[in-house]
């Protein structure tokens, strides 16, 4: 069950600090993160990715350089299965970026993906028309109805001003519950806290709207 970050600024900020922070929090996690990371993130503002199959926290971020938006997704698999770089988030395509973290059993839904995560984006997006935030509520809701048991699904989707976020679980509150904080003309979304800012909040289980 995977970690997530996003990282609005007005201003460019420094990504190889906050991924610091970041790949911290994924070392420690109660859960394994390690099968591989990667980032989406604007750079002259055109989406520019990385991926690597090796734990984050053995990566190096010394030359990331600086962007005013940055979508992180640290992997832990499903069964320890399907550990290939192909597999690592963010997937994304020319308007969106998306990261996952959750697992559904039991889902009853025909998409295209190389696993679940892809699935729940390439579904998402077929009720596209000009507005993600309904999309995903429609594709939420499809899903959940057609679905056995969803311990947890909890998506973000961005574009290059805004985050679509889903929370949904149905245990470990602790685990799944997404974090956010606006401080300074910085939006943070994360899986855990990841500084001591007293900012930060909680997002409600099934909510649902843009940040």
């Amino acid at each position: 069950m995977c970690r997530l970050l996003y990282i609005r600024s007005e201003n460019e900020f420094n990504m190889s600090e906050q991924l610091e922070k970041f790949a911290h929090i994924s070392k420690i996690s109660k859960e394994y993160q390690g099968h591989g990371w990667g980032y989406a993130w604007l750079e002259n503002n055109k989406w520019k990715y990385y991926k690597n199959i090796n734990p984050i926290w053995e990566d190096d971020f010394s030359n990331f350089g600086y962007s005013r938006l940055l979508i992180a997704h640290a992997r832990s698999a499903f069964k320890n299965k399907d550990i290939v770089v192909e597999n690592n988030m963010p997937f994304y395509d020319d308007n969106f970026v998306f990261i996952f973290n959750g697992e559904l059993r039991k889902v009853k839904i025909k998409s295209e993906g190389r696993i679940g995560a892809e699935k729940i984006f390439n579904f998402i997006k077929r009720f596209y028309k000009n507005d993600m935030l309904s999309a995903l509520q429609k594709g939420r809701s499809i899903i959940s109805k057609r679905t056995e048991y969803i311990r947890a699904m909890n998506i973000i989707i961005a574009n290059k001003d805004k985050a679509f976020v889903s929370s949904q679980f149905s245990e470990d509150p602790d685990y799944f519950t997404l974090q956010y904080k606006i401080e300074n003309g910085i939006t943070t979304i994360c899986s855990q806290k990841l500084d001591d800012s007293d900012n930060w909040k909680s997002l409600a289980n099934n909510f649902i709207g843009v940040l």
